[in-house]
């Protein structure tokens, strides 16, 4: 440990659904590989709920666990083999904790190791505590001026990067994005550097259309809004809402052939997709959980050229102690709450 480092610090515990405290523990020493990051925010999202109330898929998570898989900060120690110019970096990170062995981890799918599941925030320790050590290799850093609270939202920009590399869009189509919220608001924006010749975002929310268009959208409809002449006519749609509802509506608005990327995982046993519209119309579906390396890399190169606005989602940062209000926030429903953010060092 650095001289003058702090010996300890407090980390947010998870022991099972419902039951979290804060507890203090020593600060870890990084090992060979390993560098520890001072957390500068943590965002909440669905999934964090999911683990919290213990609806998370079987095998998906592991309790006790500190959780946080959104997030920022600066590297404070590196361990052997390390670049010491690392420390004092601003960095993101990636969760999957990948074998970088199999036949997947070397074709780049490192989400799809063939070692098992493994993710920060979810079975090992993730951000919501005062540091968080990691594999050094999983950073990714930032430019010296980066904003680190906007930053905490690189994962999930990273997960819609995935979807927009694989909707592939290009200029000239039409493309619409289901859902608003904070992957929805990134994908427009992801979406609207393609030129397509429209736009769409579809949502519930009706106050979420001034943001939509602020990004890029050229149009926006709540459900019951939406033309019937709109169904069947889009080239690509991205869902982010997380409904088999929303899934089924994207469907319905892609022409035959047409690509959809579904983004939100709906609770299980949602009745789904018809296959048969599926094979009829021949449509291309494909599907995100979590972000490859090199969709990591497109958010991260995106945001450090200015091209990405993250920090207008961000409504709420919270000190870690007021993880359960955080919690209820994000579970209100109140159309002004968007990104919730936890500062483990306070808020300034």
């Amino acid at each position: 440990m650095a001289e003058g480092a702090p010996v300890t610090e407090d980390a947010l515990v998870l022991d099972g659904p419902g039951s979290h405290r804060l507890e203090t523990r020593p600060v870890a020493e990084p090992g060979p590989g390993d560098a520890r990051v001072r957390v500068h925010a943590s965002g909440i999202c669905g999934s964090d709920r999911e683990i919290y109330q213990g609806n998370r898929p079987e095998g998906y998570v592991r309790y006790p666990i500190t959780p946080g898989h959104e997030w920022s900060g600066t590297v404070e120690a590196v361990g052997a083999g390390v670049p010491a110019a690392l420390v004092g970096r601003k960095v993101v990170g990636e969760g999957f904790r990948n074998c970088q062995v199999c036949d997947r981890c070397h074709a780049g799918d490192t989400t799809l190791c063939t070692a098992g599941y493994e993710e920060t925030g979810f079975t090992q320790p993730g951000a919501m505590a005062t540091t968080l050590t990691l594999p050094a290799r999983l950073l990714h850093p930032l430019a010296d001026d980066a904003d680190l609270s906007a930053a905490a939202l690189l994962e999930p920009a990273a997960c819609v990067a995935a979807a927009a590399l694989k909707a592939n869009a290009q200029p000239g189509e039409r493309v619409a994005v289901v859902g608003s919220g904070t992957l929805g608001m990134i994908a427009v924006q992801f979406l609207a550097a393609a030129s397509p010749a429209e736009l769409l975002v579809v949502d519930i929310r009706r106050d979420r259309e001034e943001l939509s268009l602020s990004f890029g959208a050229t149009a926006f409809h709540t459900p019951d809004t939406l033309p019937e002449a709109e169904a069947g006519t889009y080239d690509i749609v991205v869902e982010t809402a997380g409904s088999a509802s929303a899934a089924r509506d994207s469907a319905a608005l892609l022409r035959r052939g047409g690509r959809l990327v579904l983004t939100g995982l709906p609770a299980a046993g949602a009745e789904g997709l018809d296959p048969t519209d599926l094979v009829v119309r021949q449509l291309e579906v494909q599907t995100v959980f979590g972000a490859p390396p090199a969709a990591w890399a497109h958010a991260v190169r995106v945001f450090d050229a200015g091209l990405l606005s993250l920090l207008p989602l961000v409504t709420h940062e919270l000190p870690l102690t007021d993880f359960g209000t955080a919690i209820d926030l994000v579970g209100s429903g109140d159309p002004k709450v968007g990104k919730v953010l936890l500062r483990p060092q306070g808020i300034p």
